[in-house]
């Protein structure tokens, strides 16, 4: 299940023309945990972190984050039949061969 916030960190590095390596050494977080951010798999963010992260890249905590309740919703609830399982397609492919 996906979290309904959206991280809008590679828009911004990209508006700044920085890149993640840059913005994880500016401002001494990890860059893996930095890309766990980027990408959307963090559960949680610190305060800190993000009150760095918009002093490097001069922006606002809302540039960086988006509340998206459709897109995660829309996603739990899709019926079971629109989410083929691998089983569903090994089994084509096995009667296609």
């Amino acid at each position: 299940m996906t979290m309904p916030i959206v991280v809008k960190l590679d828009d911004m590095l990209h508006a700044r023309r920085m890149t993640l390596t840059q913005l994880a050494d500016r401002i001494g977080i990890t860059l893996a945990n930095l890309s766990i951010l980027k990408t959307g798999k963090a559960r949680a963010v610190r305060f800190s972190t993000l009150e760095a992260i918009c002093e490097v890249l001069q922006c606002q905590p809302g540039d960086l984050l988006e509340y998206a309740p459709s897109a995660a919703a829309d996603e739990a609830t899709a019926p079971a039949a629109a989410r083929p399982t691998l089983k569903r397609q090994l089994k084509t492919v096995q009667e296609e061969a």
